[in-house]
């Protein structure tokens, strides 16, 4: 049974046109990953659903009484609250049936109401009461609890104030709110963005044992493919349905369009013979009456239209300079932080101790474990970033390095546009080279021009990538080179990371390419460092982590 109807709906902003006669179902227990190209309107079909955009024409339909949990990008302010009490105030719904039976409650008591009045209200009483234990409402906090410590927000951290949580923390708990509401409809854009691996895993099995209907977009191809059953693609300003997960609708869309093209071959043959024919007996009147019939035939053909190739990053990672044997080496690295707790508090935490491991030419290693560990820390280190509390970390001769972190985005200049950001990282450079290496990073004619500031995270990654590709580097020392990027770009990354002639050092909370791209795994658990000499599948079949 269909929750809700989506049904020829048309949408456009100025001259661009979303969508036009666009439809599809979220139905009970349905598991549907929404794709499609940026800007294509995904985010908008969320935001329709949700009530936060209107329609140009069509009809949008959910039923009065479900309840929508609705994760987005866009957080509002958090302040004055502790990160439990931030959750338990966003279970809007469950509140505010507790209010209605608190009333009910209240009448009840009051001996003021006649025979109909009390019918009345003991009938609300037991509704409100029924969808008040539906929702799990008697178990509130602890659900709260459960969620957060899921979500890698552990009890030490529960009445931390939200104010000092950063912003990708902050993300985890709006994410908490949505879960712990229990909606009739999970709407979730991007929710693995801002998580480890080990939180991934408990959200893929929360969403598992979820009863209610969930629509969510994803960067992350093997989250898609273990959590959804159904595929909805946004593209060409119509939106097409799936049935199976992300790999089945990659395969389908590709059958789909040599179909089409096939189909268009033969139409375009026909129209050619038509078009033939009129040209050559249009004169003829002994013809006339044949020449206007084809006219109005044609007329009234549908053409064929073969979609646009989705623009993609299209780039090589130059043959580097060759380093020496030993790129990095560290022993005995300690690393201690002062935290936050609020009021002034700060305490020492310890992240690691006694560190030890190497990093050889040619090797690509995936550095892992669990939330805290400390595997931006190490990375951070080696990049020169952060100063080590204690130990050694010596970089290899020759190697030239390139660090990429979501952090380092904020090195760029947001005054800059992105054509004087490349030109200020390699003044030497031609105006023809900066140009297409940024060509290749999708960033063509004036779409170079534009500011940093403006640039949505994707841009901003993209960028960065483009500025260390701007020179060779032999050592590519990676903290979450995924975020924020589209599922064709990771696979760009990943088959050039493959191919890449030098040494790749990093963090990544995306199976798929770790799977893809590691030679060897570094695991940083209790402070301690594990090496498994294998690739990332070795590794989980060694620990047997991650792996359900």
């Amino acid at each position: 049974m269909a929750i809700i109807h989506f049904t020829n709906v048309r949408k456009g902003f100025g001259e661009q046109i979303l969508y036009k006669d666009a439809s599809f179902q979220i139905r009970e227990g349905d598991r549907i990953g929404l794709v499609g190209p940026n800007g294509a309107g995904k985010t908008t079909v969320f935001r329709i659903i949700a009530g936060q955009e209107g329609t140009d024409g069509g009809n949008v339909v959910v039923p009065e009484k479900t309840v929508l949990g609705y994760f987005s990008q866009d957080i509002g302010e958090m302040k004055g609250r502790s990160a439990l009490e931030e959750v338990l105030a966003g279970v809007g719904r469950v509140s505010e049936l507790a209010r209605l039976i608190g009333e009910c409650e209240k009448k009840l008591q009051s001996g003021d109401l006649g025979d109909d009045e009390m019918m009345e209200v003991v009938e609300k009483y037991g509704e409100y009461q029924l969808e008040y234990e539906a929702r799990d409402g008697y178990n509130l906090e602890p659900r709260a609890k459960e969620v957060l410590t899921g979500l890698g927000i552990g009890p030490a951290d529960f009445n931390r104030p939200v104010e000092s949580f950063s912003g990708g923390w902050k993300m985890r708990i709006e994410l908490a709110k949505i879960l712990a509401l229990k909606p009739d409809v999970l709407l979730m854009d991007e929710p693995t963005n801002h998580l480890d691996l080990e939180s991934i895993m408990w959200l893929e099995e929360w969403l598992k044992n979820f009863k209610g209907a969930l629509l969510m977009t994803s960067h992350d191809r093997e989250f898609m493919n273990r959590v959804v059953n159904r595929i909805v693609e946004v593209a060409n300003k119509t939106i097409t349905t799936y049935s199976g997960d992300y790999d089945f609708y990659v395969r389908e869309r590709d059958i789909r369009k040599e179909q089409l093209i096939s189909q268009a071959k033969r139409q375009q043959d026909m129209l050619a013979k038509e078009e033939e024919f009129i040209a050559r007996f249009a004169a003829r009147a002994s013809h006339a009456a044949q020449v206007q019939s084809r006219v109005k035939k044609l007329e009234k053909i549908e053409r064929i239209e073969i979609p646009a190739e989705d623009r993609v990053m299209n780039f090589d990672f130059p043959t580097p300079p060759r380093s020496g044997q030993e790129v990095v080496k560290f022993s005995n690295l300690k690393k201690v932080y002062q935290m936050d707790h609020g009021g002034g508090v700060k305490k020492d935490k310890l992240v690691f101790e006694n560190l030890q491991g190497m990093v050889q030419r040619l090797d690509k290693v995936a550095v892992v474990g669990v939330n805290g560990a400390g595997k931006s820390t190490l990375l951070k280190i080696i990049a020169g970033q952060i100063e080590q509390t204690d130990g050694n970390c010596a970089v290899g001769p020759s190697v030239r390095m390139g660090y990429f972190s979501q952090s380092s985005i904020d090195v760029l200049n947001p005054q800059k546009t992105i054509f004087e950001e490349i030109c200020a990282r390699i003044p030497e450079a031609t105006i023809g080279f900066v140009r297409n290496l940024l060509g290749a990073f999708m960033f063509s004619g004036e779409e170079a021009d534009k500011k940093i500031a403006v640039l949505s995270g994707g841009e901003r990654s993209r960028v960065l990538l483009a500025t260390i590709l701007a020179t060779p580097v032999n050592f590519l020392v990676l903290d979450e080179p995924t975020n924020h990027l589209d599922i064709k770009s990771r696979e760009i990354l990943l088959n050039n990371l493959v191919k890449f002639e030098g040494t790749v050092m990093m963090v990544s909370h995306d199976r798929h390419f770790l799977k893809a791209v590691a030679t060897r795994v570094f695991e940083i658990d209790h402070g301690s460092l594990m090496n498994y000499e294998g690739t990332f599948d070795y590794y989980l079949s060694k620990t047997k982590r991650f792996a359900h």
